[in-house]
This record gives structure tokens, sequence and C-alpha cells, in this order.
């Protein structure tokens, strides 16, 4: 064969290869995706791991059958220790319903139908007492106000007097404040669209009150709680310590046929209030808005580049904390893909929270949480800093992978991941602000979307 033709051959069979190889790592990347996919559509949200599932990742060759002394797969679960939070459940279903203690009482009296026949001829010696839980619906009913007009008797020819109205939303507003309160409620903690309270008190109560007149009444309240919203972001932004997140809202857009993604933006300081923005973007020029021009201290949040560009025009009045809880939902996403690697990096991860898990059980204040770990955590930071820099230069994930996304977003994010250890105030991740974030998932399901832009205004003034 000519020399040439079998160069040119070679040079298509290692074409073909590098084809080959390259089709193969996408394909590996897809089943990745897809099973991550499945697993978070079908599979159990919770991303608790206990010890032996641990152990199975950074053992597999201990989950292999060995002989006749090895025992089945049920009967091996059933040999395992429960863990501390399956035990706390268990307890849990069998307590009894807890009643506050200072809910009124309504006493009545059973009799038989012999005494109360004829009373006299029976005398009480016991009684026994049964405890129910009742409910009284919510009712309408017409506050009548009626001021009456006087005149002073030694001066009849002076004009009448009258107490004035209470203060009102609005002239002759036929809501009385405890309607609004209940609306405020119902729509915004309840997540109730509009158009289901009009059917509820409708059909429950006899009353139609028209969706928009609910709008009018929403608008003028959150107008009137305006100061009371502006007093609420003046204390959170006041400790020099808050956590915020954000999370995607759909609002209709006129004229474009569709809806829009918006943004409801989540500001929360541990231990104290949280309040709520709503914006049309997703850009760094929204925490302008959210984040008070003289805040001066540590905003915790994820990894969205739109804090670092937010962090960099502060002029250093604000510095960035990161979230553990995120790091570790990424490696747990790619435990399947390199179980051993994985496996190992979410052990040290657990190690930080049994930690600070500790440190809450005894209410540790802000120095001695830093200086616990300051003792503690830091050696486990160190060490999981030097696994992550050598699992990255062995390049043996793709970048795109799961494998490879974690490690990058550990890395990336690895200068605020340590500043929980010198600030004893600062929480390990911002599940606080995620967990007061996480109810308007309720309501997205309920109304689907905003459905204009100045509505979402109101919400977020309502919300706070």
């Amino acid at each position: 064969m000519d020399s040439a033709r079998e160069a040119e051959l070679l040079e298509i069979i290692r074409q073909k290869d590098e084809e080959i190889a390259r089709l193969r790592s996408h394909v590996v990347l897809l089943e990745q995706k897809i099973d991550l996919l499945v697993r978070r559509i079908f599979g159990a949200s919770s991303e608790k791991l206990n010890a032996a599932q641990l152990e199975l990742l950074l053992n597999p060759e201990s989950a292999k059958p060995s002989g006749k002394d090895d025992a089945s797969g049920a009967e091996l679960e059933a040999s395992l220790p429960a863990t501390s939070d399956e035990e706390s459940r268990a307890k849990r279903r069998h307590h009894a319903p807890r009643l506050p203690d200072d809910l009124p009482i309504i006493e009545e009296v059973i009799d038989p139908q012999e005494v109360s026949a004829d009373p006299s001829q029976w005398r009480c010696i016991d009684e026994e007492v049964t405890e129910q839980l009742d409910y009284e619906p919510a009712r309408f009913f017409r506050r009548r106000l009626r001021r009456r007009k006087y005149v002073k008797r030694s001066d009849g020819y002076l004009a009448p007097i009258i107490a004035p109205l209470p203060p009102s939303l609005q002239e002759r507003c036929l809501a009385a404040p405890g309607l609004l309160a209940q609306l405020i409620v119902a729509k915004y903690c309840d997540h109730l669209p509009l158009y289901r309270l009009e059917s509820i008190f409708a059909q429950r109560h006899g009353v139609h009150l028209p969706r928009q007149t609910l709008a009018r009444w929403l608008t003028l309240a959150a107008e009137w709680l305006k100061p009371v919203y502006q007093q609420l972001r003046t204390g959170v932004m006041a400790g020099g310590y808050v956590q915020i997140d954000e999370t995607p809202i759909e609002y209709l857009a006129p004229g474009h046929g569709r809806t829009k993604l918006g943004y409801l933006w989540t500001c929360n300081r541990p231990g104290g209030e949280v309040i709520y923005q709503w914006h049309t973007s997703r850009a760094s020029a929204c925490l302008d808005d959210l984040v008070s021009g003289g805040f001066q201290g540590i905003v915790q949040c994820d990894g969205y580049t739109a804090y670092d560009s937010f962090a960099g025009r502060s002029e250093g009045r604000v510095q960035l904390a990161g979230c553990w809880a995120h790091v570790r939902r990424k490696f747990f996403d790619a435990r399947k893909q390199a179980p051993q690697q994985a496996g190992w990096l979410l052990r040290q991860i657990g190690h930080l929270y049994r930690i600070e898990a500790g440190l809450r059980k005894i209410k540790a204040g802000p120095r001695l949480r830093a200086a616990v770990r300051a003792s503690q955590s830091q050696p486990i930071i160190r060490r999981i800093g030097k696994a992550l820099i050598r699992l990255q230069m062995t390049h043996k994930h793709l970048p795109k992978s799961a494998m490879g996304k974690a490690l990058s977003y550990a890395l990336n994010q690895w200068s605020s991941l340590s500043v929980f250890i010198d600030h004893g105030q600062i929480e390990i991740d911002q599940n606080l602000v995620e967990n007061a974030i996480r109810p308007t998932a309720i309501g997205k399901k309920n109304w689907m979307c905003v459905s204009r832009k100045e509505a979402a205004d109101v919400m977020r003034k309502a919300a706070a």
C-alpha cells in the first residue's frame, strides 16, 4: 500500500477515535444529567446520609457478598442501628398533639336525662372531665358604628359635637381592619389566589366581594404598611450580618404573549426579621436596592456572580460568606459518579455539621463558637481544601460532569467558605434564608404567575 494512502487512513482512524472518545464523554455527561434529573423528580428529597450509606460509598467492596456467612440485604438493613433522626421521628409519631396552655376554655356541663328531669332528687358526688379540641370557623359580621351627636345643655346654640371615625385606609372604605388582616394572611401567608378567596367568601359565607375590590384593598393596605416595612428593613440591616437568596417567579408581560421571569429576593437577619423585594431581573443592581446604602458587614449567599459584583462595588464595605450546604449538595449529586471521593468529602463536611450541632445544643455564643471552630473546624477545612486541589489536578473528572462542577464550585468559593471560622456570629450555611423563601413554592403552585409587574410590588410590601 502506498505510504501516503496509509498515512491518510491512519489520520482518518485517529480522527474517528477522537470523535468516538468525544461522543462517549458526551454520553456520560448526558447520562449523569438524566440520572440527576430523575432522582430530583422521583427520588427522595432529603439529602441525609447515615453512616452505613457513607461506608458503602467509601468502601464499595464491603457491599459484595463474600460467602455463606453474608446476610441478605433485608437482614443487613435490619441489623443497622437506627439514626438519631429516625429515632426522634419514631418518638414524635407516638406523641399526642401539643395544645397551648393559653387556649381559652369553654365549659359545658352534661347531666343525665333523669337528673335534668328532677334535679331535687339527686346529689352530685363527683365528676369526670373530658377535653376536646374544637374550632370555630371564621365568620363575617357587620360592624355598625353609631356616633351620637351631642349639644351642650348650657350652650344649646353651639354646633353639636360627634366622635371622629376610627382611622381607615380610605374614606368610606367598606373593609374593616379585621377583614384586611385576614386578606393579607390568606393571600401572602396561606398563598390563596384572590379568585379562590372570592369563591370562598361567596359559597361559604354568602358575601360576594369581586376580586378587583379585594386587589384594591390589598394595594391600599400595602401602601399603608410601607412605614412598617421600612422599619423592619432598618432592623435587618442594623446587625451587620444578613443572608440573601432569590427565587424565580413568572409574571405576565402585556404585549409579549407569554410570561416573563422575575425574582423574589429575600434578605434575612438570623435571629431577626425577614424582608422581601420583587424585581424583574436577577442583576446585581437589584442588591443595591435590597441592601441599604449604609450597610457595612457580611452578606452570606450562594455562588451566584451577582453577589461578587455587588461586593466589588461596595469598596470593601461588604464581605461575602459562603454556604457549605450548597457545596455539600453538589457533592451529594456527584456521589454516584465518584463514590469514594464524594463519599470522603461528604463525611468531612458531616464532621463540620456535627460540630455546629454541638454548639447549637449548648447555645454557644459568638466567642465560644469562634474558639471551637478555630480548634476543631479549621483542621477539617484545611484537609478538605488540600483534597479538592489534589482531585482537580488529577484531571480525572470532566469540567461539565457532576463531580467536576462540584470541585470547581467549591474551589471558586473557597475564600468565602472559610469566613465563618473567624466570625462566631456567622452560620455555616444560609439555610435560614432558604427556609424563609421556601413557602413561596406553595404560592407559585397556587397562583401560577403574577398577573402584572405592579402586583408583585404589592406582594413584596405585604409579605414584609
